[in-house]
């Protein structure tokens, strides 16, 4: 229990301080708990001595007005203290997490599910911001109400005090049994949540796929097996846990029929009067609520304790070193040093020197698999380099910072990706504080202006997630002027055109003619008229630059790039 509270300690970060406000109101409210205990005595009092006065009956009615108003306003600022702490905790370690994903090697994402990240950063942490309040509230509350409860009784009757102690020592020894248990079966249950979101996203996402091989019902298995993993996961959270439930009820109510009978006795032995002994008998029916109530959520505390364990693993995700400085240039000269880099045990680049010179063209072909997204993704930092350097304006690229670094680039992928908000804002993403004008300026020279004017609220559109309501090339010119808004000096096309229809794919061009003045540009294509303009051709194989030159002078070598340009010749001259 100590090690889980600990947790949910360090868990709370600047929300420590409201969590020992709580505790220190949660004290109060339980000394203003005491008082309709002192109320009940005061009527058993006025009754038994039959006593015409009406000051037992004015006594019980202000401790009870006490205890009342006292527990009423505690208790909500306590409740309001512990949820306060218990949701912005959450809400804070959402934020502290997304922004070391920001700074997280992609690498890290290919070796890691997506869905494990999501379902720990929406499952996951929504069972903690649910579970913590009513962990704190019913566990901190309980406890304190208890001690509070016991030292009275003790000062009250010390022989039904040391009755209540001993019944609680055992309560909270089977507790700790319990709590046992859970650590064994809280982290499957846990793990099954993980994954349970991590099989719908990829059922979600492949639902293209299930479709076009008409397995719908079919398809389904790896998230009906989750689905039943997880219920089975609960269900024996819930089996593990009533046996021991069986056994605290048991304990208690044991410890109460005691006091009973132990006051009863008493009386008889005339070692104690009726006002004590009915109080007494009173007091076996109430003793215990409190720390029963503390008891049941230690369970609880349990699986809180192992999801934030799941989160820290989040925590824990490896990190580039962005702490760089704000770097100015005098050139844009890229320039790689005996670069090496590999995706686990497999060398994907090895031992590659080039320079790229700024305001020049540098087309990179090969064969699939030969490195060259991976060497675009370099430049940009998305990885960092196992060994060798790679220099930008002749300072490392690590001297940077990542954000005066990426300033400095813009990237156009094969597959874009837009966001599920309007056009405007997704052509502002690399630029938030463009004008609409601007971003019309841009959209123009992207050649998707007439475009976007034909949609229902042009430049207010809202665009699916991805893209979903737009074409191909739709996206790819919007990606376009989304990368001539931000104006970046260096400019790295991934494959841009390859997917794009003949009839996008003139207007689509002009658009890359129009974003390529006057930068440095470093492009992975495989079209013809698009490589052989380049000022520098670079063709990677397994990792290693193989050939380099311009258009002829590799046309000369009769190499691989030969062999390339003859077959895309060929290709471009079937007809139908």
């Amino acid at each position: 229990m100590i090690s889980a509270l600990k947790k949910i300690w360090n868990f709370a970060g600047q929300e420590k301080n409201n969590i020992n406000k709580s505790l220190v109101i949660s004290f109060v409210y339980a000394i203003f708990h005491m008082f309709q205990i002192g109320a009940v005595y005061f009527v058993l009092l006025g009754i038994v001595e039959k006593n015409n006065s009406l000051k037992p009956g004015l006594l019980a009615l202000i401790f009870l007005i006490v205890s009342i108003l006292g527990r009423a306003v505690t208790n909500y600022f306590s409740q309001l203290k512990q949820t306060h702490a218990s949701y912005h905790m959450t809400a804070d370690k959402r934020i502290e997490i997304g922004k070391k994903v920001k700074s997280v090697p992609m690498g890290y994402f290919n070796e890691n599910s997506e869905g494990q990240v999501v379902g720990i950063m929406t499952t996951i942490m929504s069972d903690i911001e649910n579970t913590i309040p009513i962990v704190l509230i019913n566990m901190m509350s309980g406890f304190l109400n208890s001690i509070v409860f016991t030292l009275i009784i003790l000062i009250y009757d010390k022989r039904i005090g040391i009755v209540v102690i001993l019944t609680s020592l055992l309560y909270l020894y089977v507790t700790s049994l319990m709590e046992r248990k859970s650590a064994q079966v809280a982290p499957k249950r846990q793990i099954s949540q993980t994954k349970l979101v991590e099989t719908i996203l990829e059922q979600i996402k492949g639902m293209h796929i299930i479709k076009s091989f008409n397995l719908t019902g079919k398809g389904d298995k790896k998230v009906q097996n989750a689905i039943r993993e997880n219920k089975g996961a609960n269900l024996n959270i819930e089996k593990s846990f009533t046996p021991y439930n069986m056994a605290q009820e048991l304990v208690l109510r044991i410890g109460s029929i005691t006091i009973g009978f132990s006051a009863v006795y008493l009386y008889f032995n005339n070692s104690m009067n009726l006002v004590n002994t009915l109080m007494s008998i009173i007091i076996s029916f109430m003793v215990f609520a409190q720390i029963e109530s503390a008891g049941s959520s230690m369970a609880v505390l349990r699986v809180v304790s192992s999801s934030i364990d799941q989160v820290e693993e989040l925590n824990k995700m490896p990190q580039l070193d962005i702490h760089g400085e704000n770097i100015e240039t005098e050139h844009m000269n890229i320039e790689f040093k005996k670069v090496n880099f590999s995706y686990g045990n497999k060398k994907i680049i090895k031992d590659l020197s080039l320079l790229i010179k700024e305001n020049t063209t540098t087309a990179i072909i090969g064969p699939s698999g030969s490195g060259k997204t991976t060497l675009c993704n370099l430049i940009a930092r998305f990885w960092d380099v196992n060994s060798g350097q790679i220099l930008l304006g002749g300072r490392n690229i690590k001297d940077y910072s990542l954000e005066s670094l990426m300033n400095k680039i813009s990237m156009v992928f094969q597959k874009v990706y837009l966001f599920e908000d309007t056009i405007e804002n997704n052509i502002k993403f690399g630029n938030q504080n463009a004008s609409l004008d601007e971003v019309i300026e841009a959209a123009k020279k992207a050649s998707c202006h007439d475009f976007i004017m034909k949609l229902p609220d042009a430049y207010q559109t809202m665009v699916g997630e991805g893209g979903a309501n737009l074409s191909g090339g739709e996206k790819q010119r919007i990606s376009l002027a989304r990368a001539m808004l931000k104006n970046a000096q260096i400019v790295i096309l991934d494959e841009a055109t390859a997917n794009v229809d003949p009839e996008n794919e003139d207007k689509l061009q002009k658009a890359i003619d129009a974003l390529m003045k006057e930068k440095t540009v470093i492009m992975i294509a495989h079209r013809l008229k698009t490589v052989q303009n380049a000022d520098q051709i670079i063709v990677l194989d397994r990792g290693e630059i193989i050939e380099k030159g311009n258009h002829e002078q590799l046309i000369e070598k009769e190499g691989l790039y030969s062999d390339f340009i003859k077959i895309r010749e060929e290709t471009e001259n079937w007809k139908l």
